[in-house]
């Protein structure tokens, strides 16, 4: 069996040096697979969601309602992908709402940017993969009761990827994203080309999944605002992951802000493109949507055939493209938690990359974080679209308000022009923010509303934590510390190899005073030791400490205080033989209580704890006789 290191290496690949990152960063085409694909895949399921909310109320005369709705969605990713190039432009180094919050709104609005952005790749990733999943579910009903499983499995799978590094997770979803690409516009360009030529009339009305959407038939046969609100909101998740690219623009290849604003246009017209396309096709095929069938099975049924080899194509493409879109957040999540971490807000392990030269502890934090929602929602994509775009829209708000402040600071080239995009992005990101929380507050969007602002306190306590631990380590004036004595105390487990190397280990440190401590379970085994020990150290005599409730680190500590003041020493210093096995399986073996004591040992004030190791002589079979 292979050592921990080595399955890690086999997992992840050898460990990268620090002047290698610059080749693991993307290309325009790459970065388009890598940053881009959430945007992109969105228009596998934006239009459904707006179905989703219309038809139980009006029936298929919802679909009469798609093409405005849609269109208002498209201008609004014309706004936000023409405010977001400013955003490239003036940050460079990525942060993307956080950054841009922090330096023009203060720090507070930037926290709530944070929150908002770190809560919404969590949902992204569990959403994409949902979806991808139900893609595949469509195609292979035998599937769906597994869809959990296979839910956790692909996110594992994209955890891995990225550990792997970025180079090499945009090698492996390069692929899938222009499949799927390539699928859509085959699908968009072969229905609408067939439905204007005559050859694709419209579908008939699947009457048993109707009624099991409108409730038997009765619907309300009215659309009020509220649900038209609701249903603009739904179909507004198209937008989710436009901002990835500004948070990702250190990813790029040089230079950094021109690329990155150039595939940021690319996946404009793309999703604007794919969305309003599929949206049109919808309205002249008028589907019926069906319960356990995504909408984009039922209109690729339609134009292709039940079957064929481009029904399955586009439904393995979406199903890739959407699992691998999780990969969006996988890519910006651990990047963004590094710069909130650097600030002071998160524990400082997300700022460290790992041997890939990622950020190991984000991949790993966001992964877990997913599973927890696909198990607790059931792998169900509707059942999590209502919490997804509130945070969505809390950082497209703020990183635009903040882009205002900008340029009404600098008044750099262009700037009142800049002033105007962005300034529209603001006031219309806003506005459908209202709209989500107002529409959907009571079937889902409340919990990001009470998450986030818990999220910030959580920041607040984080930052209140390190600026403590900093106050309390800065050293006062005229601060000299005065030491005046060693006591040394090794702990005398057994007398054998390595507490003979302990004592040899602990007079090199001169101490004040050295002592030599057994913690006695029971007085057999003292007994023993105190004889063995007088047998080799005649001269230095042991101290054996009874424990009648045999514990080792409750007797040892309050000796530990007696000798202090016996000795009158201001530093104990604790020495522990430690037995290192010759394999790391043969330590399931043995209690570790090296571990624990040490752990103990830390709380206690004016405590050195060295640990001597031990290592097993490893058994080499004798080479046969010559």
């Amino acid at each position: 069996m292979p050592r921990p290191s080595s399955f890690k290496r086999r997992l992840v690949g050898r460990p990268l040096a620090s002047f290698a990152e610059s080749h693991e960063r993307l290309g325009k085409p790459t970065a388009l697979a890598v940053l881009a694909s959430d945007a992109i895949s969105s228009t596998a399921y934006a239009g459904e969601e707006i179905l989703r909310v219309l038809v139980p109320v009006v029936a298929l005369a919802a679909l009469e309602d798609l093409i405005p709705i849609a269109v208002v969605v498209c201008i609004l990713l014309l706004v936000v992908i023409s405010s977001y190039r400013q955003t490239i432009h003036a940050y460079p180094n990525g942060g993307g709402s956080y950054v841009v919050s922090k330096e023009n709104l203060g720090i507070t609005p930037a926290l709530v940017a944070g929150a908002s952005l770190l809560s919404d790749y969590v949902l992204t990733a569990a959403v994409s993969v949902s979806a991808g999943v139900a893609a595949i579910t469509s195609a292979y009903p035998s599937l769906y009761q597994y869809r959990v499983e296979i839910c956790v499995g692909f996110i594992t799978l994209i955890a891995v990827g990225n550990l792997r590094g970025l180079r090499e997770s945009g090698k492996l979803f390069a692929g899938p994203t222009f499949a799927y690409i390539v699928a859509l516009g085959a699908l968009i360009t072969a229905g609408l080309f067939r439905s204007y030529t005559g050859s694709l009339p419209p579908m008939p009305p699947n009457q048993a999944a109707l009624n099991e959407l409108t409730d038997n038939g009765a619907t309300l046969g009215v659309l009020t605002p509220l649900l038209l609100l609701r249903a603009f909101s739904s179909g507004a998740v198209a937008l989710t992951g436009v901002e990835a690219i500004s948070n990702g623009v250190p990813a790029f290849k040089k230079p950094e802000a021109k690329n990155a604003a150039t595939t940021l246009t690319w996946m404009g017209i793309i999703l604007g493109v794919g969305f309003f396309g599929t949206s049109l096709l919808a309205h002249r095929l008028q589907p019926t949507l069906l319960p356990d069938e995504t909408l984009f099975s039922t209109m690729g049924r339609a134009v292709f055939g039940d079957g064929s080899i481009s029904y399955l194509f586009l439904q393995f493409a979406t199903f890739a493209i959407l699992v691998l879109a999780a990969n969006t957040a996988f890519a910006d999540f651990p990047r963004l938690a590094s710069i909130v971490a650097k600030d002071g807000y998160l524990p400082r392990q997300f700022v460290s990359r790992g041997d890939r030269l990622v950020f190991s502890n984000g991949i790993i934090v966001l992964a877990g974080m997913a599973v927890v929602l696909l198990v607790v929602f059931q792998g169900d994509t509707s059942a999590l679209i209502p919490l997804y775009a509130v945070g969505v829209f809390t950082g497209f708000t703020l990183s635009q308000t903040g882009m205002v402040r900008h340029h009404l600071k600098l008044r750099e080239g262009k700037w009142q022009r800049n002033v105007v995009i962005n300034g529209m992005g603001a006031v219309m990101t806003g506005v459908v923010l209202i709209v989500v929380v107002v529409s959907k507050f009571t079937i889902g969007a409340w919990i990001p509303v009470v998450l986030i602002p818990l999220i910030v306190v959580f920041f607040r306590t984080v930052h209140e934590h390190y600026r403590r631990v900093g106050e309390d380590l800065r050293p006062r004036a005229g601060y000299a510390p005065v030491l005046s004595g060693n006591s040394v105390v090794l702990l005398v487990g057994g007398v054998h190899r390595g507490t003979l190397d302990a004592l040899a280990y602990a007079r090199t440190l001169k101490p004040d005073h050295l002592h030599a401590v057994h913690v006695s379970m029971d007085n057999e085994s003292a007994e023993r030791v105190r004889a063995e020990w007088d047998k080799r150290r005649p001269k230095f005599p042991l101290e054996v400490i009874p424990s009648p409730y045999r514990e080792l680190a409750g007797p040892l500590i309050a000796h530990l205080d007696r000798i202090a003041g016996r000795d009158h020493d201001d530093v104990t210093t604790v020495v522990i033989p430690d037995y290192v096995e010759a394999h790391w399986w043969d330590n399931m073996l043995h209690n570790q209580s090296t571990l624990a004591l040490t752990r103990r040992l830390r709380d206690r004030p004016k405590t050195v704890v060295i640990t001597v190791p031990v290592h097993a002589r490893r058994v080499r079979a004798e080479p046969p006789p010559s």
